[in-house]
């Protein structure tokens, strides 16, 4: 059922899409509904292309910063175990869901797009874990220890998200793939990791590169 849902939001904008379970290369410890692009047997029609630009679905595929921070998490499963962790523009829940199997108390994944939630509930069950959902950031509840966040910085006007995250928690670990330098003292960049997004978009080269930062408030930091 949950997967014909997927499937009729993926076909809202590409009549003939739809979802199958993969594993992502640069994380294949998680499996997720994501496109399929064997469906692709040529170029999308006009109404299909800007369709896709007007309303991505951003939960069908796994971008690189996330399946980076992903992978990262899950070899350090100690920055994650025991904490209260959210993961911020979630999407698939890639990360989410990682931070549930490397041991974190709670993983909550927020995301504006209801449908990315749906997603993220059918790819926690695909990998036997529990992940709770949130729709607003605003209106979260409790105390978090941790935020995550992978390729949230795409527009220059989501940069005050950096000192969001760290008022919600004292430790933050962000992934970006688009961003060179964040130019904030309580970030420090901790990795560099190629991967690309999946399915592969093809995107530019300089795309490919991601940067995991650590985060802290003021006085916590250390590389």
């Amino acid at each position: 059922m949950t997967e014909q849902i997927l499937n009729r939001a993926i076909q809202a904008q590409i009549r003939h899409g739809r979802v199958a379970v993969t594993r992502p290369r640069g994380c294949p410890q998680i499996a997720l509904h994501l496109f399929d692009p064997s469906v692709l047997e040529g170029p999308l029609s006009h109404e299909e292309a800007a369709a896709v630009v007007a309303e991505p679905a951003y939960w069908s595929f796994c971008w690189a910063s996330g399946q980076a921070l992903a992978s990262y998490i899950l070899a350090h499963p100690a920055s994650v175990a025991g904490k209260r962790v959210i993961d911020f523009g979630s999407g698939s829940g890639i990360v989410a869901i990682a931070a549930a199997l490397a041991g974190a108390a709670e993983a909550v994944a927020c995301d504006l797009d209801p449908q990315a939630l749906t997603a993220v509930s059918a790819n926690a069950a695909l990998n036997e874990v529990s992940v709770s959902c949130c729709r607003d950031w605003f209106g979260r509840t409790g105390q978090f220890d941790l935020v995550t966040a992978a390729d949230v910085l795409y527009d220059r006007d989501n940069r005050p998200f950096l000192s969001h995250f760290l008022a919600a928690a004292p430790q933050v670990l962000l992934a970006d793939s688009r961003v060179r330098n964040l130019e904030d003292g309580e970030y420090c960049q901790i990795e560099t990791v190629e991967c690309r997004t999946w399915p592969d978009l093809h995107e530019f080269e300089e795309f490919n590169k991601v940067r995991i930062y650590r985060g802290a408030r003021a006085g916590m930091l250390t590389a």
